[in-house]
């Protein structure tokens, strides 16, 4: 009993994406634990998380490597990044559409979250005279399908999965930003604590903890895919699997300098630019 009055309940946030339950699978499933913390899954989608990290109320969450410019007494965990290697975000257009790469800046653009990354990049890569409309990120291809914008920025599975048949890819953000940065990895999510709810033996305990779940998902890839599978979209197994390998690997163990480096180089680019108007201390545990 006493030890059990000693454990700390963490709020822990994160999305319902393959990838996402494919790394907390050693937590959801108890095969991953510790006497020193009860954790209380908190599941919405990312932009969702970023406004709730905003506010400073969960413990621990997935965010857009974005959305730390912004955050307060949140430090960053080395493990559970997400990060493109060569490959991220894409922007996509209907083949009859006569968009080209050129005419995107003055076009509305459907962007899955004003704190994405993958916004954050698409302003790099292009400046910010398009009309950025804002929806969730599963009904982007639909709404430019429709015509109810010119061109959409479509990030997770839909990366892979949009059919080529009707839309023409415009830009592979991932591909633009590894020319821009001598062959960065693409820093899209990450995953943060408060400094501010545990001390700082406790953000190293939990750090530690997590990397462990990441690497059991990693060690026992078919059980933890069947698991992931809840928030398959209706995609087929093999499209999931390739979805999740493609955002869970080495880096995700942990970020190392690379990793670092390539939040801070966004965040140096986004200050040149002037879409971020201050420097931004990057913390990782």
């Amino acid at each position: 009993m006493k030890e059990r009055e000693r454990q700390m309940e963490i709020t822990l946030g994160h999305t319902p994406d393959a990838d996402d339950a494919f790394m907390f699978y050693g937590f959801a499933r108890g095969r991953v634990g510790s006497d020193k913390f009860k954790i209380k899954h908190v599941i919405q989608d990312i932009e969702t998380l970023n406004k709730r990290a905003l506010a400073h109320e969960l413990d621990v969450t997935a965010v857009s490597a974005h959305a730390y410019a912004y955050l307060k007494d949140y430090v960053i965990l080395r493990g559970g990044g997400s990060f493109g290697q060569r490959y991220g975000p894409v922007v996509i257009a209907k083949k009859d559409s006569g968009l080209t790469l050129e005419t995107l800046t003055d076009a509305q653009i459907a962007i899955p979250g004003k704190m994405t990354s993958a916004n954050l990049l698409l302003k790099l890569a292009i400046g910010r005279k398009f009309k950025e409309i804002e929806m969730s990120f599963e009904t982007i291809p639909r709404a430019v399908l429709a015509g109810e914008v010119d061109a959409g920025l479509v990030i997770h599975e839909a990366q892979i999965t949009y059919d080529k048949a009707k839309f023409a890819a415009l830009l592979e953000l991932g591909q633009w930003w590894d020319s821009q940065t001598a062959g960065l990895p693409v820093p899209l999510g990450i995953n943060v604590a408060s400094s501010r709810t545990m001390d700082p033996t406790q953000l190293k305990e939990f750090s530690d903890l997590f990397v462990q779940s990441i690497n059991y998902g990693l060690e026992n890839i078919d059980a933890s895919v069947d698991y992931a599978m809840q928030y398959s979209r209706g995609q087929p197994k093999d499209t999931i699997k390739k979805f999740i390998l493609m955002y869970v690997n080495e880096i995700t163990l942990d970020m190392g300098q690379d990793g670092r480096r390539a939040i801070e180089k966004m965040f140096s680019m986004a200050k040149e630019q002037k879409i971020l108007e201050f420097d931004v201390d990057v913390k990782v545990v």
